[in-house]
C-alpha cells in the first residue's frame, strides 16, 4: 500500500456526524496532502550539497546561507518520507552528507553554513538538538552513519549545553565555545524534548526519556501552573523567569506564545505514552494547556495570534501556518486518548481554516504568514520556508499512537 493523491480540497465534510480521525475521507485527503509536500520540496535539493529555500511555486531561492535547523528538519521530515512509504531515502542521504560537510564545525555543529564551509559559526543548543532529530529519524530507515551522528550529538549536548541542575538546555555559545549571553530559553528545550524522545525511539536509551522529562517537569510542572498556564518563555541565567523580555521577534518575542504550549503539550502526552503511561493526571495538564493556548491565541477572524501577554492579550498579532499545525497535532493526541466534542470542533476549525489561508491547493506545500486580510504574504517568511510543521499536522493524526516516530508509523494511504 503505497500513498495516492486525492483532488479533493477540502478537508472534511463539515455536515458529516463522529470525529474526522475516524472518517476514511478526512485520512484520504490528510494523506493526499502528505503527497502533496513531499513533492514540493523534493525539489530543494541543491545540487553541491544541502537544500535550497523556496518560492511560492516551488523554484530555488538563491540564498546561500543554510541554516542548521532547516538541513536538519528536512533530514527528520524526509525520513518520516520513507517511513510512510513515499520515498525518501535519497534525500535523507543527501542531507545527512551535508550535515557532515557543511554545517559540521569542530566539535560542533554551526548554525550557518554556504558551499562547504561554515559561515555563522555560533553554537546553538536549537541548532544541536535538530541535529539529534534528524539523526534519530535517519536511524529509524537505517542510514549508515545515523548512530555515530547520534552518539557525537550527544556528547556535545551533554558535554556542552545540559545543565544539570536543574536539568535543562542552557546557553549558546560561539565558535570558542564561550557563552553568547546570559539567556535561557524554553524554544531550545521544547524543541530538546522532541529530539530526546526521536532519541529514545530510535536507541531505547533510558537517559533520552528520563532527561526529556526533566524539560518538562520544569516547564510544565511548576512554571506553567504559576502563570495560569501560560509558559514563560525568557530566563536569566540562574533559571529566574524575565518577564520582561523583548528580543529577537521571530526566536525571542516579548510575552508567551500559544503555539509553543500546543507543541509543548502534545509533546507531553508523547513522552507519558512512551513511559508507559504512568500519571492520571498527565492528559489533564496537556489539556489545560491546550484550551488556554486556544483561549488566548485565537484571533477574531481566524488563526492563532503569534504571542499574548501573561493576561492573555494579543501582543504580536501576525498569524503563521506553525501554531495552526501544532494545534492540529495537540488535538488530535487528545482527540486519540477520549472523544470530546469540543476537542472536533476545534479540529475542524483549524483544518479548514488551514485549508482555506495556508494550503497552497495549486502549487503544494502551505504559505507561512497571512496579512490582516487572511491573505498570504512574505512579510516574515520569504517563500514556503519549511515543510518540517505542516507535514507533522498531517501525520500526527494518522499514527495508531500519540508518537509519529518509530517503526510503528503506518504506510499512509490515502483516497
Amino acid at each position: 500500500m503505497i500513498l495516492r493523491k486525492s483532488a479533493k480540497p477540502a478537508p472534511g465534510d463539515p455536515e458529516s456526524p463522529g470525529f474526522w480521525l475516524d472518517d476514511e475521507a478526512h485520512r484520504g485527503w490528510l494523506a493526499a496532502d502528505a503527497v502533496r509536500q513531499f513533492d514540493f520540496f523534493r525539489k530543494a535539493m541543491r545540487p553541491e550539497g544541502g537544500f535550497f529555500s523556496l518560492d511560492w511555486k516551488g523554484k530555488p531561492r538563491r540564498d546561500p546561507l543554510q541554516e542548521l535547523h532547516c538541513t536538519t528538519r528536512m533530514i527528520h521530515s524526509y525520513a518520516l518520507a520513507e517511513l510512510c512509504g513515499a520515498g525518501g531515502a535519497e534525500i535523507v542521504g543527501h542531507g545527512m552528507e551535508y550535515l557532515a560537510q557543511g554545517h559540521r564545525d569542530g566539535e560542533g555543529w554551526a548554525w550557518g553554513a554556504e558551499g562547504s564551509a561554515p559561515t555563522d559559526r555560533r553554537r546553538m543548543g536549537y541548532g544541536h538538538v535538530f541535529v539529534l532529530l534528524a539523526a534519530s529519524s535517519a536511524h529509524l530507515i537505517g542510514h549508515p552513519d545515523a548512530a555515530q551522528v547520534i552518539n557525537e550529538v550527544t556528547e556535545v549536548l551533554w558535554e556542552h549545553f545540559w545543565e544539570d541542575d536543574p536539568g535543562l538546555i542552557g546557553a549558546d555559545f560561539g565558535p570558542d565555545w564561550q557563552p553568547l549571553d546570559g539567556y535561557r530559553g524554553m524554544n531550545a528545550n521544547m524543541h530538546g524534548v522532541e529530539a530526546l524522545l526521536a532519541a529514545y525511539e530510535a536507541t531505547g536509551w533510558e537517559i533520552y526519556l528520563n532527561r526529556a522529562g526533566n524539560i518538562l517537569w520544569f516547564f510544565l510542572g511548576q512554571m506553567a501552573p504559576q502563570y495560569g498556564w501560560r509558559i514563560p518563555e525568557h530566563y536569566d541565567a540562574d533559571w529566574t523567569v524575565d518577564i520582561a523580555h523583548d528580543g529577537d521577534p521571530m526566536f525571542r518575542p516579548a510575552g508567551t506564545t500559544p503555539g509553543h504550549s500546543l507543541e509543548f503539550a502534545r509533546l507531553l502526552l508523547q513522552h507519558w505514552e512512551l513511559a508507559g503511561r504512568p500519571e492520571n493526571d498527565v492528559p489533564a495538564t496537556a489539556r489545560a494547556l491546550v484550551e488556554r493556548a486556544l483561549a488566548d491565541g485565537w484571533a477574531e477572524e481566524g488563526g492563532l495570534h503569534y504571542t499574548v501577554g501573561f493576561d492573555g492579550a494579543p501582543l504580536l498579532t501576525d498569524r503563521y501556518w506553525w501554531p495552526v499545525s501544532e494545534g492540529i497535532g495537540a488535538l488530535a493526541s487528545l482527540i486519540k486518548l477520549e472523544r470530546q466534542e469540543a476537542d472536533e470542533v476545534w479540529y475542524r476549525r483549524l483544518w479548514t481554516f488551514a485549508s482555506d489561508h495556508h494550503i497552497d491547493h495549486k502549487n503544494g506545500g502551505w504559505y507561512p504568514g497571512l496579512d490582516a486580510k487572511g491573505k498570504p504574504t512574505e512579510s516574515q517568511f520569504k517563500g514556503k520556508p519549511d515543510i518540517y510543521h505542516a507535514l507533522q499536522a498531517t501525520l500526527y493524526p494518522l499514527a495508531p499512537g500519540l508518537s509519529r516516530q518509530g517503526t510503528s508509523l503506518p504506510l499512509i494511504t490515502g483516497g
